[in-house]
């Protein structure tokens, strides 16, 4: 158990404590105290680490956002020590380590040139990792901030069975047929709600994205439904079909028809024995096929694995690498497994071993850039396996704009459908306020007035 009197960084050190103790945390105190210099003391079953830092001036923002940064430095060094293990992204706990950095350049703390030192000096993050992350960074160089330009984000959290990993809000279309029509005429609704609070404030949509959940699970008239809906000049629409037997050439007519001109199609891997164990309906040939008709119809396509199945070996895993390089989509986003209670894999570890895992999962990001695809966005999340990473890359400059716009927090997003989550970007005053829908789809349906009246008020002064 960690005791602290940093109590408004508790939580990033409880998290830290997590990535080295499943069970059996032993009792660790954190003392931190200014005298002159910036202390930092760690002290477990009587042991007593102490580190000091020079503090120097600035703003109350920046003193609060260094004495978090060495207070994690601090326990991560102690605990590193002690149980003999190094965590790829070190003492950073955090979902974008690129923002971080990027954050420090803009301040003035670091030139853009030394963001690998400056990741790897300031949390111990891996070299490997800090050079990814600074490529990542250059990558995305050119990013526009604009108050009045913003994403829009419609979920459609339905899916035709659930995977046995998934811990997401996501039904089972079965589950929820019933209610179906009512959910999307509840979504149309706030649709046009939002496209007449976006004309009011002279909001303008650069990125469409239809995710979920699997939009495609809906039937090609629901989907044209909404789609008329989303009469926006973009230069970038994406539809997540996910799921390769949802997708048939009549549907993807439709997608076409309203200007939507990406779409993610996401094997996971492309072993048929691991597709089996996660419960997926769908076999490789499957994939292949949904991939070649949307190529014929000219889709640029991204493709998602996860790296980490339960029961999956490192050949299986070089075969899905392999197999991607020959299909060679626009995109690749590889995925390291995050295991949540809602998933039906929270207790399997998994076959790799987790200093395995981390090498294949190297392994397959070079191989990828080997082949001449960039990295382009990176985000972590809590409970995945090893403390690694998810990477979405590119080719030929087919950049997924709103990927970078919701990873990097560098873009407003209205968000419509439950479970969605709108965002308001201050990029003067640098500062996020957020607004989540309600998660099941009867709430949903019942409560879509106060959902438009909650984004009413997010956008209110523009």
């Amino acid at each position: 158990m960690l005791h602290t009197n940093a109590k408004e960084f508790e939580k990033e050190l409880i998290d830290l404590c997590d990535m080295f103790y499943e069970n059996d945390m032993p009792e660790i105190y954190h003392e931190q105290m200014f005298a002159g210099k910036l202390y930092n003391i760690i002290t477990i079953d009587g042991k007593v680490d102490e580190y000091q830092y020079d503090m120097p001036t600035g703003s109350a923002l920046k003193q609060k956002s260094l004495r978090k940064r060495y207070a994690l430095l601090s326990l991560y060094k102690t605990l590193s020590k002690r149980e003999n293990i190094v965590l790829p992204w070190g003492s950073f706990t955090g979902i974008r380590p690129t923002a971080l950095a990027r954050e420090a350049v803009e301040s003035g703390e670091i030139s853009e040139y030394a963001t690998t030192e400056f990741l790897e000096h300031e949390f111990l993050i891996s070299h490997d990792k800090a050079v990814l992350a600074s490529k990542i960074i250059k990558n995305q160089k050119g990013i526009i901030k604009n108050d009045h330009l913003v994403d829009f984000y419609v979920n459609i959290p339905v899916c035709p069975s659930r995977c046995a990993y998934c811990s997401f809000i996501s039904s089972e279309r079965r589950a929820v047929e019933k209610i179906m029509p009512d959910y999307l005429q509840a979504l149309i609704k706030e649709i046009r709600a939002m496209k007449k609070m976006m004309i009011e404030k002279a909001l303008i949509v650069r990125n469409i994205y239809i995710g979920g959940g699997t939009p495609t699970v809906l039937e090609a008239d629901e989907l044209e439904m909404i789609l008329k809906e989303l009469s926006f000049k973009v230069s970038e629409f994406t539809v997540e079909c996910g799921r390769p037997e949802t997708i048939t050439r009549e549907k993807l007519l439709v997608l076409e028809k309203y200007g939507v001109n990406r779409i993610c199609i996401n094997p996971q891997t492309f072993s048929d024995a691991t597709l089996k164990r996660i419960g997926r309906a769908h076999k490789k040939q499957d994939i292949l096929n949904a991939y070649a008709l949307a190529i014929e119809m000219g889709f640029k396509v991204n493709m998602d694995i996860i790296i980490g199945l339960p029961g999956e070996k490192a050949a299986a895993i070089k075969k899905t690498i392999q197999t991607l390089l020959e299909l060679c989509p626009n995109n690749i986003t590889i995925h390291t497994l995050s295991v949540k209670n809602g998933s039906v894999f929270k207790d399997e570890k998994p076959e790799l071993g987790f200093k395995n895992l981390a090498k294949i999962l190297t392994e397959s990001e070079n191989k990828v850039m080997e082949a001449g695809y960039k990295p382009y966005y990176l985000y972590r999340q809590k409970h995945q396996l090893g403390g690694l990473e998810n990477v979405g890359f590119y080719r030929d400059n087919d950049i997924c704009q709103f990927n970078v716009d919701s990873m990097e927090e560098t873009s407003s997003i209205i968000a419509v459908g439950a479970n969605a989550i709108s965002k308001r970007v201050f990029s003067i005053e640098n500062r996020i306020e957020r607004e989540p829908n309600v998660k099941f789809l009867p709430d949903y349906i019942a409560r879509v007035d106060e959902m438009i009246a909650r984004k009413e008020k997010l956008f209110e002064k523009v």
